[in-house]
């Protein structure tokens, strides 16, 4: 565990050479890399962004895994986000930040960084304010809790088997284009953290919601793990009217049940529960 103080010529690489790699130098090449990636981007995050007069660092290390976690004592990254982005609410930041290419400094930050890391990691969880998001590769779902109690600044927790055979380039694969292109082209978008609350995903307001930022993509893969239903008014919304008006964004789902699916199959054919309209004479 090593505190540190943050100041204008703090350097993630520097904190990681000095104390992270160390600790991690004997494990497989690949591992390390992916260590490398996660905790410079994480740690930059901190420094850049928190508003925190120190970050803490832990590391623990088994035989099997490896986990670090930082700690800050800034204003909170959620709370962050929903301020200078004038979001909804914390949970509405989450959201976004699940879809990727969320940042409120575009000049220096690509937005990409809690995505593509959170994907790297057998777990991937922060903690900030009431709210804990968690990401698991084992799991296909991201999940988004309430703690009731609020915490203070914001804690990053990450964790990876010390012999996975994951790599940093294959993670970029799954998200890049094809012949060659390597830009950050597809998002999967966890639909379930779409519904705040006991709100049910019924209007096309709550896909609007959805779509935000979605034109930044070139492929969007909707995963409706966690969902049971949605109503037919989100399903036009987006199956429909926007694959219509965006005809080069390339818009799938997975994990649909069967009455989210026949919900967009409807809304694919072109069926909507509206009147007709009256001839006029």
């Amino acid at each position: 565990m090593q505190s540190f103080k943050i100041t204008p010529d703090l350097a993630e690489h520097e904190v990681w050479e000095q104390f992270v790699e160390p600790m991690v130098r004997m494990l497989p090449t690949n591992v390390k890399g992916i260590w490398n990636h996660a905790f410079t981007e994480m740690f930059n995050n901190a420094i850049d962004h928190s508003g925190s007069p120190h970050a803490l660092v832990t590391i623990e290390r088994t035989a099997a895994s490896t986990s670090i976690h930082i700690d800050d004592e800034g204003v909170g990254i959620f709370k962050k986000l929903k301020q200078e982005l004038d979001l909804e609410s914390e949970s509405h930041a989450i959201f976004e930040l699940s879809k990727g290419k969320l940042t409120t400094d575009p000049k220096n930050h690509s937005g990409e960084g809690i995505f593509f890391t959170s994907r790297m990691l057998d777990l991937f969880t922060i903690m900030s304010g009431e709210l804990y998001f968690s990401h698991r590769h084992d799991f296909s779902n991201d999940w988004l809790l309430d703690m009731g109690k609020p915490t203070s600044g914001t804690t990053v927790s990450m964790a990876l088997n010390n012999h996975s055979s994951r790599t940093t380039r294959k993670v970029f694969d799954q998200y890049s284009g094809t012949d060659g292109d390597y830009g950050f082209n597809k998002t999967v978008i966890p639909v379930a953290l779409a519904q705040y609350g006991e709100d049910a995903l019924v209007s096309r307001s709550q896909a609007k919601r959805v779509l935000a930022r979605v034109n930044l993509f070139e492929r969007v893969v909707f995963d409706f793990e966690g969902v049971r239903e949605i109503g037919q008014s989100f399903a036009d919304q987006i199956f429909r009217v926007y694959a219509s008006e965006h005809p080069g964004i390339e818009l799938t789902c997975i994990n649909a049940s069967p009455a989210v699916d026949a919900m967009i199959r409807r809304a694919k054919s072109g069926k909507t529960d509206r009147p007709p309209e009256r001839p006029v004479n």
